[in-house]
């Protein structure tokens, strides 16, 4: 009898059960894939970690995240400091002082800022991701950075989605085009399945299992199940299915030492398919004479394809919700992660998520006893 089987190797499955068997409790994951780490997990290809499913930058502000994910692996000093692809063009990304510079010229703060006064549309109460990003940078900038990505990512008319989608991206009135402004950034040494597999010693590891094939063997075998899957499956898609955004990764090996110079271009016309290429050496500073790209293309999300993006808006956080006044009535199951919570998440807040979770169940453990 285990403690607690956990449902699926992705970080937080991973987390939780580091912390449970650090307290003396028995754990097993499961999962239907056959690596570990979800959508982390890195292969080592001719040298080169490449991100199978997405690159990763790991960054936080946490000093206890942080200093968490240290006891499993060292990290490096990567940034992620992407270019915009657009019309033949390089720009500067996420948009700082320099992209501005590109665009129109300006070369001070103050002269980016009288020019982006005079360039926006004012809106009050922006509706939709459209409607804010022309009230912060206007036309010109929301069609060489975040128009033709946008639709192309989300398959969708960016008027049709919400804002927080584009509050994620920083606007910078300096020449500062570090993606992230966490203090804590980089990439394991290594790579992140290395370092999930220190995190995963000692532990129980079933891999090519789906938990919903024999579900009620699973359930009996532990005291609890700690669900990490998509919670609409978990109720069998009783109030519909909840609708996410999903991937089709091109990866290419090319005997060039070098193929763009950074880790990411983003292709922000809409006549090129796919959305960015990346090229997984330079997250480790790859000195090796070969490279390797990805390309990623967006592509319409059904049950038997990898959900990446949720999309949150009004209809699909309702049914959500639905979803998750059932998942409260649940006695046996705890729901975490990113597709039992609905949410896009990164990295140190799955990990932040788990541990929180993880802690309050060893308090009920203890006012129990």
């Amino acid at each position: 009898m285990y403690d607690y089987v956990i449902v699926g190797c992705g970080l937080f499955g991973i987390t939780f059960s580091r912390f449970m068997t650090d307290h003396g409790k028995k754990c097993l994951i499961i999962d239907k894939r056959n690596h570990i780490g979800g959508n982390c997990y890195t292969e080592n290809i001719e040298g080169i970690h490449v991100h199978k499913y997405g690159p990763h930058i790991f960054h936080t502000n946490d000093d206890g995240i942080w200093d968490w994910v240290n006891k499993f692996s060292s990290f490096n000093h990567f940034r992620y400091n992407p270019k915009v692809h657009y019309k033949g063009k390089l720009y500067d990304f996420p948009i700082n002082l320099f992209s501005l510079y590109q665009v129109w010229g300006v070369k001070t703060p103050e002269e980016a800022r009288q020019k982006l006064n005079e360039v926006k549309i004012s809106n009050k109460n922006p509706s939709n991701l459209e409607e804010y990003i022309l009230s912060q940078v206007g036309e010109e900038i929301y069609n060489i950075f975040i128009k033709g990505y946008t639709t192309k990512q989300w398959m969708r008319n960016p008027k049709e989605l919400p804002t927080f989608i584009i509050k994620r991206l920083p606007i910078r009135l300096t020449f500062d085009n570090n993606y992230y402004f966490d203090k804590y950034q980089g990439i394991p040494v290594g790579g992140y399945t290395k370092m999930m597999e220190n995190m995963l010693r000692g532990i129980e590891v079933k891999k090519n299992v789906d938990y919903f094939e024999n579900k009620e063997y699973w359930n009996s075998i532990s005291k609890r199940i700690i669900f990490t899957g998509s919670i609409d499956q978990f109720f069998d898609y009783r109030f519909g299915e909840l609708e996410y955004r999903t991937l089709i990764f091109e990866e290419e090996f090319l005997n060039i030492s070098d193929y763009q110079g950074c880790a990411g271009i983003n292709y922000s016309d809409i006549e090129i398919p796919y959305t960015r290429i990346i090229e997984h050496k330079h997250f480790e500073f790859g000195t090796q004479q070969h490279t390797i790209i990805t390309r990623e293309y967006p592509d319409v999300y059904s049950k038997n394809k990898i959900p990446y993006y949720p999309i949150n808006d009004d209809k699909n956080n309702t049914m959500y919700k639905k979803y998750k006044e059932l998942a409260s009535q649940e006695k046996k199951i705890l729901f975490g992660g990113r597709l039992s919570d609905y949410q896009y998440y990164d990295m140190h807040q799955i990990i932040g998520s788990a541990l929180v979770k993880a802690k309050m169940e060893l308090n009920k453990i203890s006012q129990n006893a």
